[in-house]
């Protein structure tokens, strides 16, 4: 395993009519440097901080105050959609220790009035869903209601040729 980590493959790819020794060193220097200023450009825009989903171990390490909500909704992946769009930094942890399962709802402190938002909408969206009537119960109420239709006679030409 510990081989495997240290070990790395890199494919360099060189256009010339003909390798020399002055040829590949060049192409090697060319390399280094690339990587050189690519680690040079990592450095300068410094750690990327998570946005959106993720761990509350991640969200509490950004030391900006944490705060949570309790939702005891089965569907808590239609609240990523809103939560997304608002642009809020959040955590879902699920707690087993009631009859129901409940999730906890982490986010940074300066992110309320945009949890609220997005807490309205969907809210609003589940409320909508449970409004409509399910599209399931529509087509099985039609199919007890319309009276079975016979299917026409079909009929097979055979045309009788011999050989």
């Amino acid at each position: 395993m510990q081989e495997e980590v240290e070990s790395r493959t890199v494919t360099l790819t060189i256009r010339t009519a003909r390798l020399t020794g002055q040829v590949l060193k060049t192409a090697v220097s060319k390399f280094l440097q690339h990587l050189k200023e690519q680690q040079t450009e990592k450095n300068r825009n410094g750690p990327v901080k998570p946005t959106g989903k993720q761990t509350v171990k991640q969200l509490i390490g950004q030391n900006q105050g944490v705060t949570n909500i309790e939702i005891s909704s089965k569907n808590i992946g239609d609240f990523d959609r809103v939560a997304r769009k608002y642009g809020v930094d959040y955590a879902v942890m699920k707690d087993k220790s009631g009859e129901k399962p409940k999730y906890l709802v982490f986010f940074k402190a300066r992110d309320t009035d945009a949890l609220t938002a997005a807490f309205k909408e969907y809210t609003a969206s589940t409320i909508g869903h449970e409004k409509r009537p399910s599209v399931v119960k529509q087509l099985q109420n039609t199919r007890a209601n319309t009276p079975e239709i016979q299917p026409d006679k079909i009929r097979v030409k055979n045309k009788g040729i011999d050989r």
